[in-house]
């Protein structure tokens, strides 16, 4: 049976509009979709609300992920503080989710991959009846029953604009997509966990990509993580974050060179990446080196 949502809006005192749903013939009550933002000229949607148990944990995920679920953490904090029901819709990439904010502008990128695994969940078409996935594309299927595919190698626009046709305003079908994606994440593990992991998956598949750029081969974790959410983020361009690392096995300097990318504009951000990592460090969870040969983090 398709979930469907009843939506309603409010203006809070300060003017914000805020959107909310509840599931039609459900006692479940009304949950928050997002607030009514602009951006660049640009208007949509962004909820970067924080729920108990519906935000990340390492701890939750390291019996079947080890190090790895640590590893992620510090960016998931910096991208979401590790909220499942993170998204907003309001720029280029027009709809982007989860705790580390995968975007839909990007063919074969984070958000693809993650979307293609939901649709494989046994309630997908609960929440998604009009899309399926047939040799690991998703297509539309149409009333007539005929399917149109939204995304390929090249183009993930066709999808970005069933997700939210424009950036013009929050239109309605923006609205249903992201009460679905919310309300999936929120009441289903497997959502949170297909999350979860689609980032390891992302993150393992870097530091191979990553060591065949910068030589990682028994550089600590701290190094390693501080670079993935560089360029997890874009905050720089890899000829910068070699010069940073060529420091002659000078691990420390490395580190802090790191830090130094992108602090005219993103400094808060770098000190929620660098304490969280000290603050895993502490706690003997960080005292990694990265094996290149095994594509694994062994112990120091």
């Amino acid at each position: 049976m398709t979930i469907d949502f009843s939506i309603t809006s409010t203006v809070t005192p300060n003017g914000r509009t805020v959107f909310n749903a509840q599931r039609i013939n459900s006692a479940e009550a009304k949950f928050n979709i997002g607030g009514k933002t602009r951006y660049e000229g640009n208007v949509g949607l962004f909820n970067t609300s924080v729920t108990d148990g519906i935000t990340y944990k390492p701890e939750d995920y390291a019996a079947e992920y080890g190090f790895w679920a640590y590893f992620i953490y510090p960016t998931a904090l910096a991208e979401s503080s590790g909220s499942f029901k993170c998204l907003n819709t309001y720029d280029r990439a027009q709809f982007t989710f989860s705790f580390m904010q995968y975007a839909a502008h990007v063919p074969n990128g984070d958000f693809v991959n993650f979307f293609k695994k939901l649709l494989k969940l046994p309630n997908a078409s609960e929440y998604f009846p009009k899309l399926v996935l047939s040799n690991n594309r998703i297509l539309y299927k149409t009333a007539n029953g005929s399917l149109s595919p939204l995304e390929d190698d090249s183009s993930s626009q066709a999808l970005m604009d069933y997700l939210n046709p424009t950036l013009n305003d929050v239109e309605n079908q923006e609205l249903i997509c992201a009460s679905r994606f919310v309300h999936w994440a929120t009441n289903d593990a497997s959502h949170r966990k297909t999350q979860v992991a689609t980032a390891i998956d992302m993150y393992k598949e870097n530091m191979k990509s990553y060591h065949k750029r910068y030589g990682l081969n028994n550089v600590p974790a701290n190094v390693c993580q501080m670079i993935c959410d560089i360029r997890h983020q874009g905050r720089a361009k890899s000829d910068r974050i070699a010069l940073a690392i060529n420091t002659n096995g000078n691990y420390d300097k490395a580190f802090s060179n790191l830090c130094t990318i992108g602090n005219t504009n993103y400094q808060t951000r770098i000190n929620t990446v660098r304490s969280t990592i000290k603050k895993l460090t502490d706690l003997g969870k960080f005292s990694m080196k990265y094996d290149a040969d095994s594509g694994e983090f062994v112990k120091i």
